[in-house]
């Protein structure tokens, strides 16, 4: 259809259909996102804003028990990701995924009623809106409703829902702007600890343009702060490392 693209992602191990010419494209975040999640994870995981699907199916794809749940909030992302699920090439993992369309901010009775009860997960990865309201305006409302901030407090909003559905000593992965670490790690307080900070920077010699958080549910231990990914090592290719890491080759944190 003129409408969509089927993009290949983990070398062709599994493909997203996803809008051509607006909203949100899945790339390198989602991958990077994903790769947060340790390899040898086999629980059930949530992804908060999953668009069409890209993180949670890169888990799906490089951890071969771990069974996915999509939470999305637009009804036309939704039909993007259930898209998804039901392509062709994507049978060997559809068996292991499924899709919620739910605000994550929900709270109480509210949430539960959405389908995300009470430590019903083992871990959570979200790439939450990270933008301000006058970064990059687009007039695709689509587009804009994936990447802008509206209100105050998104990350707390997240990250508390987060908290309510994730088991205790269950994990949770975020990837923001290097910006937006003060507002992550004040609303971890009390939910999460435990906290590993990876940046990832362009090349070697320019600041982080990301970053990746993990953290534990009810963890008391201290926060550390992990090597860099540089992605590219020299021209525009990219390191071997990143390109590992952005095929479901590797782990991000190495385990």
């Amino acid at each position: 259809m003129e409408d969509r693209t089927v993009d290949a992602f983990h070398r062709g191990d599994f493909f997203l259909v996803q809008p051509r010419g607006r909203g949100h494209r899945a790339g390198m975040d989602a991958m990077m996102l994903a790769a947060a999640v340790p390899s040898s994870f086999s629980g059930r995981l949530a992804d908060f804003g999953a668009g069409a699907g890209a993180a949670g199916l890169a888990v799906a794809s490089r951890c071969k028990q771990a069974r996915v749940v999509l939470v999305e909030l637009s009804p036309d992302m939704t039909e993007y990701a259930q898209l998804t699920l039901a392509h062709a090439d994507n049978a060997h993992l559809a068996q292991r995924a499924s899709i919620i369309e739910a605000d994550v901010t929900l709270t109480g009775k509210r949430r539960q009623a959405a389908g995300l009860a009470d430590a019903a997960f083992d871990f959570v990865i979200m790439n939450p809106p990270f933008n301000a309201g006058v970064d990059r305006p687009t007039p695709d409302p689509l587009k804009r409703e994936a990447h802008v901030m509206i209100g105050d407090g998104s990350f707390e909003g997240w990250l508390r829902t987060a908290a309510a559905v994730v088991r205790p000593g269950g994990g949770m992965a975020i990837i923001a702007r290097p910006d937006s670490l003060a507002a992550i790690l004040a609303a971890l307080k009390g939910r999460f600890g435990g906290a590993a900070i990876l940046p990832i920077h362009p090349r070697a010699e320019t600041p982080a343009i990301r970053v990746v958080l993990r953290a534990v549910r009810g963890s008391r231990a201290g926060l550390a702060l992990y090597p860099p990914l540089v992605l590219h090592a020299e021209g525009d290719r990219f390191s071997v490392r990143a390109d590992a890491i952005n095929n479901g080759l590797a782990s991000l944190f190495g385990d």
